[in-house]
């Protein structure tokens, strides 16, 4: 067996890694060796393999015996390469010590510049630079950053000592302090580390090396590193490379400049050079905000009204080599770059190359554009689009020049934003939304009996509940901007009040909302509308081309069903009908068929709420245009349409000719300790077969008036909810083809149709090829099909599943991507045994996971013909939908 390589060298126009070997180098370290391979000036260094992070951490933070060896011949060829040794008094090496994981994790681990510095060093880089000043900032600099990353002293320890000196000189900025200031700083600092460790700043160059990169694999599992980790779904165990470099210079005088820059504008995608740089300056100078940086391009300077001059301008030979290296790293990576580089006394040296952050339309108009030019083609082009982000197209966001005042965080339940005034009630926010404003309905927690008040605000939080919560769900379903399970807004129905830590907010007084990133914010600020752009209209022409599951959406209203077909829904997927039921005009009707006593009393309730639904479905079937429409029997129990308040239970007695305590005794009948798992979904129409009954007439009297009326054809697929059994399906889908033939008889039009029904129970699951016999059609409910599968509630298990995320127990929310082991199981046990039975039985899905990515990836793999989401993801699940059917069949790229 090969012996284990440790540690890659580069520089000199060579190296020993390449871009391909990021799972071992890290993203740094790989670019590095490709831009060495690419002739590209870069400081000759090494990098310490990820490799070497796993086997610290699986050993007790113990490194691999030969380690130490190869660093030092490593560290050998990078002193000759210089022509400077490590820890010379007269010629010293310095280097820089950084971390990079494979995945690009900006400012969330450890740095160490300027290393190689101590009180012997330091004179030897003065003499060989003629700048003392410059030597002794930059032993500061090395002071203070080894102090705080490695040996753990305070940052403040050191900011104060130089901020009182300022004081005392009467300096403002650090470029004002001599090298005489600089040497008593460095003095200072030392003092701090000996007086806060009780042992004095270490000299010996080697001491310094390894605690360095040992700060930086301990770094690899710092707090915030395991919550970007947690946030972007990276693994533990990837673990971080470290890169030794030398150092280069950008503050060594006026010749002298460091920067950051993008190779096309990460903000619009315009094939410009965008960026900044800082004269006489290190990297942390730039992004620290301690002076303002200036523009490369002179077009940057004018567009940004600067009146600093811009890099084109000051060093217009040392601009025109980074404008030429742009274009080799952007033809050769086939992407735009984020790129950082540092000029040493009028020479380039570049330290960085990955693929940059872009906005959503940034990131569309760079991947059409890049097809256009024959960098990559099509299928690559998809691949390079995050489905997720497409949310920034869909909806209104925050102006981002805009000031704001932060009154809490939540979770980013629904994205978009939204301003308006605070109600606390849903009858509230229906009736001032009716007078033309804006509101926010602020509730604890929602329920379907919100849903007027929700359709009607602007915007929803939530204190309770999580990402899949009902006001979440509900809120994405009509694209409305909600924030869920802020918990640390406290409110006061009552009193009409929102407070947090002091702050309070009346019942009319003004917030905003920002869905994407779980921020309530004081008072209004302004939101722009963005425009869906002719790239996006091309990259999901391209999407559809390729994809093989259809994209359906869920849908039970007028408006969702237009936004659906706007944004390319092939069909509804899911109609839930108790959304219908609980409009104002219909609540009634309703409440009556609860409360009647018998079959005859229930029928007459019902009689007023067919031609209601009769009218939905028609409008809706008209919509769609021909495309399938599934809808789905009443699930709810019947207890969620009963009233709540006093005021409502007085409504109701006048409404229905019986007394309050009558109303309050039914209601309590109706009450169950567990109504998820109670008398609900098919149970009712089983108990109470003349729901179904006329829920099925409304269906087909829609179906043959809009066939006859229009011309136009229907596609109507009924869906029975919560079957666990055959028998239980049968019957209810006699019951549906008896009206089915009543009504193609009575109208002369025969309705093409089809029965299916819900997965969400593990039994079903179980029993799918027994079902199929009857059933014409699956539509996975996968919402229902976690809850019983974890024996979790969804709306309950937001207060504790982030534990369970930060122990490991969970990779992620079940309820946000589906387990594919235990949930994913019976998805596809379901689907085998479905389509054993019935080999051409249609199989989608419906529930939240239908417009997740990870989760499209699954059904791809499953088969699944359809996927079904709310109308604003449709869009996020066409893309998702494409890249899930080539990565199962991925073509070569244009190279």
């Amino acid at each position: 067996m090969a012996k284990a390589k440790w540690v890659y060298s580069f520089g000199d126009g060579a190296a020993e890694g390449r871009a391909d070997m990021k799972n071992l180098l890290g993203g740094k370290g790989a670019n590095l060796a490709e831009m060495s391979n690419l002739g590209l000036p870069v400081p000759p260094g090494f990098t310490i393999t990820t490799e070497v992070c796993t086997v610290f951490y699986d050993n007790g933070k113990t490194y691999p015996a030969s380690l130490q060896n190869e660093v030092a011949a490593a560290l050998a060829k990078l002193e000759a390469s210089i022509g400077a040794r490590f820890g010379d008094r007269e010629n010293p090496l310095l280097v820089s010590v950084r971390s990079g994981a494979r995945a690009s994790m900006p400012g969330m681990m450890d740095t160490v510049l300027n290393l190689g510095l101590n009180d012997e060093t330091v004179l030897g880089l003065a003499s060989r630079s003629g700048d003392e000043r410059f030597a002794y900032d930059s032993y500061r600099r090395f002071i203070q950053m080894y102090g705080q990353v490695v040996l753990g002293v305070e940052h403040h320890h050191f900011e104060d000592l130089l901020e009182n000196h300022k004081i005392d000189i009467g300096a403002t900025l650090d470029t004002e302090l001599k090298a005489s200031d600089w040497k008593q700083i460095v003095q200072g600092y030392q003092d701090v580390v000996e007086h806060e460790l009780g042992k004095p700043f270490p000299q010996d160059p080697q001491e310094q090396l390894w605690g360095a990169i040992g700060a930086v694999f301990s770094s690899w599992m710092n707090q915030r590193a395991i919550t970007y980790r947690r946030l972007h779904n990276i693994p533990a165990e990837w673990g971080t490379a470290v890169n030794v470099q030398a150092m280069v210079f950008g503050n060594m005088g006026e010749d002298c400049a460091t920067g950051v820059a993008f190779t096309r504008n990460p903000s619009t995608g315009a094939d410009e050079f965008y960026g900044e740089y800082l004269v006489n300056a290190q990297g942390e100078d730039v992004v620290a905000g301690i002076r303002t940086p200036q523009h490369l391009t002179i077009a940057g300077k004018l567009a940004n009204k600067s009146t600093l001059p811009a890099m084109e301008e000051v060093m217009p030979g040392v601009f025109a080599e980074l404008n030429k290296v742009r274009l080799t790293l952007e033809k050769h990576y086939r992407d735009m770059q984020d790129i950082e580089f540092t000029v040493q006394q009028a020479k380039l040296w570049m330290l960085q190359t990955r693929n940059g952050k872009r906005t959503a339309p940034a990131a569309l108009k760079i991947a059409v554009d890049m097809v256009a030019e024959g960098l990559i083609d099509e299928r690559e082009a998809i691949r390079r689009i995050e489905p997720g982000s497409l949310d920034q197209l869909l909806h209104p966001t925050l102006d981002p020049k805009a000031k704001k005042t932060i009154l809490a965080r939540g979770l980013p339940a629904s994205p978009g934003a939204a301003a308006g005034a605070v109600v606390f009630s849903a009858d509230e926010a229906e009736k001032r939304a009716a007078k033309g404003e804006d509101v926010i309905l602020v509730r604890i927690e929602t329920s379907p009996e919100d849903i007027h008040g929700m359709n009607a605000a602007r915007g929803i939080l939530t204190t309770r509940g999580g990402m899949t919560s009902h006001a979440a769900v509900v809120a994405r379903g009509m694209g409305r901007p909600c924030v869920s399970g802020a918990g640390d807004l406290r409110i006061d129905y009552k009193a009409g009040t929102l407070s947090v830590r002091g702050t309070v907010v009346k019942a009319g007084e003004t917030i905003t909302l920002n869905g994407t990133t779980g921020e309530v914010i004081l008072g209004h600020v302004p939101t722009i509308h963005p425009e869906l752009s002719g790239d996006f209209a091309t990259l999901m022409g391209w999407a559809d081309k390729l994809r093989q599951m259809k994209v359906r959406a869920n849908a039970e209203t007028p408006l969702d069903a237009r936004t659906a077909r706007k944004f390319g829904a092939e069909g509804i997927g899911l109609s839930r009908t108790e959304h219908m039921f609980f409009d104002a005009t219909r609540i009634i009707a309703v409440r009556e068929m609860i409360m009647a006593d018998d079959t005859a009393g229930r029928r007459t309730a019902l009689a007023k709420l067919l031609p209601m639904q009769r009218d939905d479905f028609a409008e809706i079937f008209e919509i769609m245009k021909g495309l399938p429409v599934t809808i789905r029997l009443l699930d709810p129990p019947l207890h969620e349409f009963l009233p709540k308040s006093e005021a409502e239970l007085a409504e109701m007695a006048k409404a229905t000719g019986k007394d309050v305590e009558t109303i309050r005794h039914r209601a309590h009948a109706l009450h169950e300790t567990n109504p998820m798992l109670g008398h609900r979904g098919c149970r009712l129409g089983i108990s109470y077969p003349e729901i179904y009954e006329m829920q099925a007439r409304a269906i087909f009297e829609a179906a043959a008036k809009v066939l006859k009326d229009t011309g136009e054809a229907v596609s109507p697929e009924i869906m029975v909810p919560l079957i666990v059994s055959k028998k239980e399906f049968d019957i209810l889908k006699a019951m549906i083809d008896k009206v089915g033939a009543e009504i193609a008889e009575a109208s002369g039009v025969t309705v093409p149709y089809m029965v299916g029904t819900m997965i969400e129970l593990p039994r079903a699951a179980l029993l799918a090829g027994e079902i199929a016999k009857s059933a014409e059609f699956f539509s996975f409910g996968t919402n229902d099909l976690t809850q019983t599968t974890y024996g979790l509630s969804r709306d309950d298990s937001a207060s504790f599943l982030g534990a369970y995320q930060k122990q490991g127990i969970f990779e992620q929310d079940p309820f946000i991507s589906i387990d594919t082991e235990g949930v994913g199981e019976l998805v596809r046990i379901a689907a085998e045994r479905g389509r054993k039975t019935r080999p051409d039985i249609k199989l989608g899905i419906c529930g939240e996971h239908g417009g997740d990515p990870a989760s499209i990836q699954f059904c791809q793999e499953v088969g699944l013909d359809y996927v079904s989401c709310s109308p604003y993801r449709v869009p996020i699940a066409r893309l998702a939908a494409a890249q899930a059917a080539i990565s199962i069949a991925p073509a070569e790229t244009t190279a």
